[in-house]
């Protein structure tokens, strides 16, 4: 009966209220979905790509294969891994979850995430969100990527600990700033909490964000995390800024 009552209460409230896309608000068949349209606006990032950073290739060059980038200029964390390139559909979500409130965006976000990270997430110890100033906190009233962790917590069952890592100055929005620029401003812009050390030691970290440009934030709080003992560092986004390669 009580399975019941759930089902029809829930068929009650689709008909007064149809669950829409999460993109462009269309009516869909289920709550937390996206239209079909908006789906083919998603460019997932699917094997083959670079074992690194995650980008993309245009063709299948072998297991393991790096990027000229990642082979030049290799990242602090260990893997990168993301739902999708960071335009169209992907670049609508990350905007409206981050600018326009829309908190409820985080759980599908999450779950996709979820799914796209399973390798790094598979043996992971903790989830640890990319902070927010707490200025830049105060003013959003929220940390996406806080909200994204929690999300990828609840469906991978990784522990997330958003009070591990701050960042302890201000800095300038990374947009229109060159790659040596964005390296300079987020120097020295995090750590690790001296009472929270014990929860990154030795453990297997993944960093959430909900983007990753550049990289330079995620290198700056994984070499944080690295020299305050994490065993490991992998990072998991939603969407990544890359050509396929």
């Amino acid at each position: 009966m009580p399975g019941l009552v759930r089902r029809t209460g829930r068929m009650a409230l689709d008909f007064l209220l149809p669950p829409l896309c999460l993109a462009c608000t269309k009516p869909v068949s289920s709550p937390g979905a996206i239209c079909p349209r908006c789906w083919t606006g998603m460019d997932f990032i699917t094997r083959p790509y670079c074992e690194r950073l995650g980008t993309p290739f245009e063709t299948d060059l072998g297991a393991g294969i790096l990027s000229l980038k990642a082979i030049a200029e290799p990242p602090v964390f260990g893997r990168a891994r993301a739902v999708a390139r960071y335009d169209g559909t992907s670049r609508f979500l990350v905007h409206r979850l981050k600018y326009s409130d829309r908190l409820d965006l985080a759980d599908a976000m999450g779950g996709l995430m979820a799914r796209s990270g399973a390798e790094v997430l598979d043996g992971a110890d903790v989830l640890v969100p990319v902070p927010l100033h707490v200025r830049r906190l105060l003013g959003r009233r929220f940390n996406q990527a806080g909200e994204l962790a929690k999300a990828v917590a609840r469906q991978s069952q990784v522990p997330v600990r958003c009070d591990v890592l701050v960042r302890r100055k201000p800095t300038r929005s990374q947009v229109g700033l060159s790659l040596t620029e964005r390296a300079r401003n987020v120097t020295g812009a995090f750590a690790v909490l001296e009472n929270r050390r014990a929860d990154v030691q030795g453990r297997r970290v993944v960093l959430v964000d909900d983007v990753m440009t550049t990289g330079s934030t995620l290198n700056a709080a994984s070499r944080v995390l690295k020299r305050s003992g994490a065993a490991s560092v992998d990072v998991l986004v939603f969407a990544l800024v890359a050509e396929r390669v």
